[in-house]
């Protein structure tokens, strides 16, 4: 299939269910941190919180169960890769990602822009970067069959799967994230890297800004014809690289097209999601820059992102949730997380260490020893990554958790200077 049907624009302007919105708690003195509440047709979300990534309609090699366990209050899935298999429509015909994959809490999916441009492209888009390193796209490129071509009405693609040939747009976008069902859906972007140009970035900013118009248009109809199914919160994304003129701008526009649609009976942004090329020195500074934009009684999602210092970084500068697909991406080579940093349990040194992963860290891997999991990997069996993805989830997300704690508690400063000094500093 290489297109899909665009929904057909509203003839006439009526009220759509409320968005149940967001709730702001505990301020972080001195900072944009606060703790708050995320409300969903399938629970509340409290923040600040890290949700695990389950691209496929699962978390890989790990049961949903095991998700909860750890404390994960919701999970994010891909709408690029639900797509292509087994197709949003056999999940909407289940009813919705949480039913299709039993996961009975709440859900986000990305509007699969991510991936088709750094799968489509045909070479790697790194979102953490460095300007100094940075190269234009056009020579990274060299050699390659770009398999992604965007216009102004969307991007033309070539599966990383067979080949075949299919479109993305806004309306298709939002057609397929409502038939995948989840809580929280976000506005098809242009995904841009360091690697673009300022000139590419001005273009593709406003290319982003039409499509977010489109996306909101669509996701209202689609509401309306859509009772039968629990309403949606459609977030905003907001691209502009490192530049502080293009993030700000950025941020401006999607509130005022959120406004302009909310006093035309719409929905408006639920949220928003911090996307792009962000250089991890200056994180916190390009967060800050958005959130200074942005209306604080709304959440904000940071895209991709889960070392520590950058969750402390980004907390404090007024993010409220988090997902990336690196705790369960390093634990299937063998990269477990303990206090005192991240080590490979793969390595000679653990073969003969009959402790936990890390002794002060209690859950369900507490009872298998690092030698027990350095034989697994060696062994090649599948309960390795099993074992080292739980314990990697429960770790980042207790450590967002217990962030949220101590900013409730007034005493997270504490808390983030001790766990880093810890974590960056020490040896397991």
């Amino acid at each position: 299939m290489s297109s899909a049907r665009q929904p057909d624009a509203p003839t006439s302007i009526e009220p759509v269910r409320p968005d149940r919105g967001y709730t702001v708690g505990t301020r972080l003195e001195g900072t944009l941190g606060r703790t708050g509440t995320i409300h969903t047709p399938h629970g509340d979300i409290a923040t600040p919180a890290f949700v695990p990534v389950g691209t496929k309609a699962t978390v890989k090699t790990v049961l949903p169960e095991s998700i909860a366990d750890v404390g994960a209050q919701a999970v994010l899935a891909n709408a690029y890769h639900l797509y292509l298999q087994p197709g949003s429509d056999i999940i909407d015909e289940a009813g919705g990602l949480g039913a299709f994959m039993n996961w009975r809490g709440p859900t986000y999916t990305d509007s699969g822009g991510f991936q088709v441009m750094s799968l489509g492209a045909g070479f790697k888009k790194v979102i953490a970067m460095d300007i100094a390193t940075a190269q234009d796209d056009a020579k990274i490129a060299e050699g390659k069959e770009r398999l992604a071509h965007v216009d102004d009405d969307g991007v033309t693609f070539k599966s990383h799967l067979d080949g075949s040939t299919h479109r993305f747009s806004p309306e298709i976008s939002m057609r397929i994230q409502h038939e995948l069902g989840a809580d929280i859906i976000f506005a098809f972007d242009e995904l841009t890297t360091l690697m673009n140009t300022r000139e590419y970035q001005v273009n593709s900013l406003e290319r982003t800004r039409l499509w977010a118009i489109r996306c909101l248009a669509a996701h209202n109809e689609l509401t309306r014809a859509r009772g039968h199914r629990p309403p949606q919160s459609l977030w905003g994304v907001l691209q502009g690289a490192h530049y502080e003129d293009l993030r700000r701008k950025a941020a401006r526009d999607l509130t005022a097209i959120s406004a302009e649609d909310q006093a035309q009976g719409g929905r408006g942004f639920g949220g928003f999601g911090i996307g792009g090329a962000l250089e991890k020195q200056n994180l916190g500074t390009i967060v800050g820059w958005v959130n200074e934009e942005l209306p604080e009684d709304k959440p904000k999602h940071l895209l991709g992102i889960s070392e520590p210092d950058d969750i402390f970084t980004a907390i404090e500068n007024g993010v409220d949730t988090f997902d990336c697909v690196s705790p369960s991406r390093v634990a299937r080579n063998g990269a477990v997380y303990t206090l005192d940093g991240r080590v490979n349990i793969t390595n000679s040194r653990f073969k003969r260490d009959f402790r936990p992963i890390d002794p002060e860290i209690v859950n369900y891997t507490t009872h298998y020893t690092r030698a027990y999991l350095h034989h697994l990997f060696k062994a090649k069996e599948g309960l390795a990554a099993t074992l080292c993805t739980i314990h990697n989830e429960y770790f980042i997300v207790t450590l967002v958790a217990r962030a949220r704690q101590a900013i409730i508690d007034g005493d997270y400063a504490e808390y983030r200077d001790e766990f880093l000094g810890r974590y960056y500093a020490g040896r397991a």
